[in-house]
């Protein structure tokens, strides 16, 4: 039998969440300038949550029913279905709230327009986090022994967004790293294969899912969220990692 299912359209206007970034700038890394960040209003969007999606939000702290996928070269992605009760819950919550930004990446010679929107909040936990999300921080921080205290969002608005292959700018210089991945909204593929190509590994994150990827994972892997030519719905990406230092670059984290 079908789920039952709760249809809901949400208007976006940002009202809540502060970003400590200013509405426009550009940003270096490095002497390469990798792009601009202006504001961006997201159309009105067609969400279709189901009703168990709308329970109040809680994390699992215990973790129970997490399963590792080892990778080649040490690197591993944790993967927890259902971990976040209540996703449907903190999607419409964000996906209203968030002051959602567009931003500009370079590709070869030129810039163009990133095929989704951004968030990035400073490093934390902070009053300016949605509380649930700190939840979550602290569940991971005493999961891993590190503290998640750096947390960003994505937002794709339909099956044209996307994000190209790809690993953490800052991360994939080092030789262990930590970014942990919480579905909201629609289920979109997620891909991982090894830097410079090879075979890929599909994992399709529902709502509330957890992924965390680990090791040399954002080093020797790569991960995409391709386009879509089926009629999807929008999909939110919260990330949340470890130690993000003040002048780094917005990371790119699906």
């Amino acid at each position: 039998m079908e789920p039952p299912y709760l249809s809901i359209t949400v208007r976006s206007t940002p009202r809540r969440f502060h970003r400590i970034d200013p509405i426009e700038r550009s940003f270096e890394y490095g002497a390469a300038v990798l792009g601009s960040i202006t504001a961006a209003a997201p159309p009105p969007l067609a969400w279709q949550g189901t009703l168990l999606g709308a329970a109040p939000v809680a994390c699992d702290p215990s973790f129970a029913g997490i399963e590792r996928i080892h990778l080649d070269d040490g690197a591993w992605v944790d993967v927890g279905k259902g971990w976040l009760a209540g996703a449907d819950t903190l999607f419409a919550r964000l996906l209203a709230e968030v002051p959602w930004k567009a931003r500009e990446v370079p590709m070869y010679d030129h810039v163009v327009p990133e095929p989704r929107l951004s968030a990035w909040w400073g490093t934390g936990p902070s009053p300016s986090w949605p509380e649930e999300v700190t939840a979550m921080a602290t569940a991971l921080s005493d999961r891993y022994g590190a503290a998640f205290d750096s947390f960003g969002a994505n937002l794709y608005r339909d099956g044209t967004d996307s994000v190209a292959w790809h690993g953490d700018r800052v991360l994939r210089e080092q030789d262990s790293a930590l970014v942990a991945v919480i579905s909201l909204g629609t289920t979109r593929r997620f891909l991982l294969r090894p830097t410079g190509g090879g075979p890929s590994v599909r994992l399709d994150p529902a709502p509330g899912d957890l992924l965390v990827m680990g090791g040399s994972c954002q080093r020797t892997w790569q991960h995409a969220v391709p386009k879509t030519g089926r009629p999807v719905g929008p999909r939110i990406s919260v990330t949340l990692r470890p130690g993000r230092r003040r002048g780094d670059p917005e990371p790119d984290v699906a």
